[in-house]
């Protein structure tokens, strides 16, 4: 058996953020960011798919999705963290990165407040504890539109992420966590702009923090959109041309940082794999569609179940003009927290229709994003420079 497989199959912690992008020069490929935020199964069905692509991906959720007084899916950093390790075990693949994606500041008020702030450190803490080894600050929210200057615009939002990144440096001293940030707000119709991205890149080098990936608003959206009689609509709004040349731009200014894709769940992935930039982008985060795959089975294999998540989404959501499969894909992901026990006593048939359903779904993603064999690439990159994690 390969050196690499080995090693990846026997017990160990998550791989280091900052040594998956590292060892993953240059980028070649959109490594695959998933956010499991519905079952066990689903992490197992994906853990197998990279076992058997001898592939590494990015286990990730959101401090909306997880956090330390249960976000909406019932998760805290630690049952995530503990999921994820089950199934590995299980699976016999601990090649994941366990990201703290959308670590927000600023989401409600729109202004960096001393109480948000002391909320995603305590939150950070909660990571730090649970063994979380890569983390995306996002504070698009701070964005200040009344500003004249790129300076001022992101004034906020650099001064939150130094503050933050070095928060995270303190507790874990040299270990090497990946780092995300995040410039453009998610789904708003300005787009970044190259100033933008290198002044924040700039800045933050200053006080010695390097990003491996960076969040931009390029025109995607989170979720999926569905059309009055409930087909998912592609999701083709992406401006492909702004962000090859804000990487281009951040590229020659000698940065290795990529762009982090959010919101591609709505996204066919066949264009994934014909024009998305391989590289250019250099990771790709799904959720939506994940979530949508549990509730189609759950419709045949768990009727009664799918009934109460419909019902409880349209009563505590529905509005005029919008139709009920719309008001499902949108809000259903808060059924998650209300129905979890439920959820975790499905039966095994459902569980097996689970596992299958993502296990491909994962396989035809890292295909799409031109992962190949990348578990090989990161071991080789560990041994190399005597790395330990």
């Amino acid at each position: 058996m390969d050196s690499h497989i080995q090693f990846f199959e026997k017990p160990r912690n998550p791989v280091p953020g900052k040594t998956l992008f590292d060892a993953l020069q240059p980028p070649r490929e959109i490594v695959l960011a998933l956010n499991p935020r519905t079952s066990y199964d689903e992490v197992a069905g994906i853990l197998q798919a990279a076992k058997d692509t001898e592939n590494v991906v990015i286990l990730e959720l959101a401090i909306t999705e997880m956090n330390t007084d249960i976000g909406y899916t019932g998760l805290t950093p630690y049952t995530i963290a503990e999921r994820a390790r089950e199934a590995a075990e299980e699976v016999g693949w601990f090649g994941y990165v366990l990201h703290a994606d959308h670590v927000t500041i600023g989401r409600k008020t729109k202004r960096k407040t001393e109480e948000d702030m002391n909320y995603v450190k305590n939150e950070l803490d909660a990571r730090i504890k649970a063994g979380f080894t890569s983390y995306a600050i996002d504070a698009s929210y701070l964005f200040d539109r009344e500003g004249k200057t790129v300076e001022t615009q992101l004034k906020d939002i650099v001064e939150v992420g130094v503050e933050m990144f070095h928060y995270i440096k303190d507790r874990l001293g040299d270990f090497p966590f990946g780092k995300e940030g995040e410039i453009g707000e998610i789904g708003i119709a300005e787009f970044t702009t190259v100033e933008e991205a290198l002044h924040y890149l700039g800045e933050l080098k200053k006080n010695d923090i390097e990003l491996n990936c960076l969040a931009i608003a390029n025109g995607s959206k989170h979720g999926v959109t569905l059309d009055a009689d409930g087909k998912p609509v592609a999701q083709l709004t992406i401006n492909l041309k702004r962000t090859v040349e804000i990487v281009e731009a951040v590229r020659k200014a000698g940065y290795k940082t990529g762009v982090a894709q959010h919101g591609i769940s709505g996204t066919p992935f066949s264009l994934i794999a014909s024009k998305f930039p391989k590289g250019i982008i250099n990771k790709g985060n799904v959720a939506t569609n994940l979530m949508l795959n549990h509730f189609d089975i759950f419709e045949i294999f768990e009727p009664e179940l799918y009934s109460k998540i419909f019902q409880w989404t349209i009563d505590k959501y529905h509005k005029e003009g919008v139709t009920e499969k719309q008001t499902f894909a949108k809000n259903s992901k808060y059924a998650i927290k209300e129905y979890f026990n439920e959820i975790q006593k499905i039966s095994v048939d459902t569980k097996r229709a689970i596992r299958s359903k993502i296990y491909n779904e994962t396989l035809i993603m890292m295909k799409a994003f031109g992962m190949n064999k990348t578990a090989r690439r990161i071991y080789d990159y560990i041994e190399k420079n005597n790395i330990s994690y």
